[in-house]
């Protein structure tokens, strides 16, 4: 074989290499790329909350029996006035949409939450949500709860 005709091969097979190298590292880049956007939040992410403790610093413990039940609701609480004491005996997460609420915690004293707040609800603590002004308080409830746990106990 003549010595021009094995420089042409070994350029060729050069040029696929590099080639080939080229899209594979293009790929990896936009690979790596979209998981740093994603992990950068790629759309704008405002944490609200995170935490392993309910509003009174009790661990979160989740339901450890029958299928899980994720349970959205908007709650309405009406102007002046005010729930009985109760339980959740599934994480409740909590986001303020209006208004102001007041949750009585018993011994473990009185909160106030306005607009705007998350907060992850007293689970063991009996409290009771008051609304004591004159508009509507609306929040978002998120209860993390399991196939026949109930999401709410009211005190006896």
């Amino acid at each position: 074989m003549h010595i021009n005709t094995v420089a042409v091969r070994s350029s060729k097979k050069v040029s696929y290499l590099t080639r080939r190298l080229t899209v594979g590292t293009l790929l990896l880049a936009s690979l790596i790329t979209a998981a740093l956007a994603r992990d950068e939040g790629y759309y704008p992410v405002q944490e609200l909350l995170v935490t392993g403790e309910t509003v009174v610093g009790e661990k979160i413990q989740y339901p450890t029996t029958g299928a899980p039940k994720i349970t959205v609701a908007v709650v309405t609480v009406a102007p002046n006035s005010q729930a009985g004491f109760h339980r959740h005996p599934v994480p409740l997460v909590a986001y303020i949409l209006e208004g102001e609420l007041t949750v009585d915690y018993g011994e473990k004293g009185v909160k106030t939450f306005r607009q705007g707040d998350a907060i992850v609800e007293a689970m063991n603590a009996p409290h009771r949500g008051m609304n004591l002004g004159s508009g509507v308080v609306k929040l978002l409830a998120v209860y993390v709860g399991a196939e026949g746990s109930a999401n709410v106990m009211l005190e006896k």
